[in-house]
C-alpha cells in the first residue's frame, strides 16, 4: 500500500495507537479492545487494521463520541 493510496482513502487522520486512544477517553487499553474485539468498533469508533495487525484510531474520535454522547454541547 503506498502512501497516496492511505491518503486517498481518508485515513490521513487516523494517527492514534491503542494506547493513545484509550488515554484521550479515560479507559484503560483492554476496554478498548475488548469492545473492538466484541462489535468492530470502539462505541462506534472505527480503527484501520494495518497489516501486521496493529490498530490506529482516528484523531478526531474523542471529539466525535463527545459529540455523540452529549448532542455537541461544550
Amino acid at each position: 500500500m503506498n502512501k497516496t493510496t492511505f491518503t486517498q482513502n481518508g485515513a490521513a487522520n487516523y494517527r492514534l495507537s491503542t494506547a493513545q486512544f484509550a488515554h484521550l477517553n479515560l479507559v484503560e487499553e483492554e476496554s478498548v479492545r475488548k469492545r473492538y474485539s466484541k462489535t468492530g468498533s470502539y462505541h462506534g469508533v472505527r480503527p484501520l487494521r494495518l497489516p501486521n495487525r496493529r490498530l490506529l484510531w482516528p484523531d478526531n474520535a474523542v471529539e466525535s463520541l463527545f459529540a455523540a454522547n452529549f448532542g455537541g454541547e461544550q
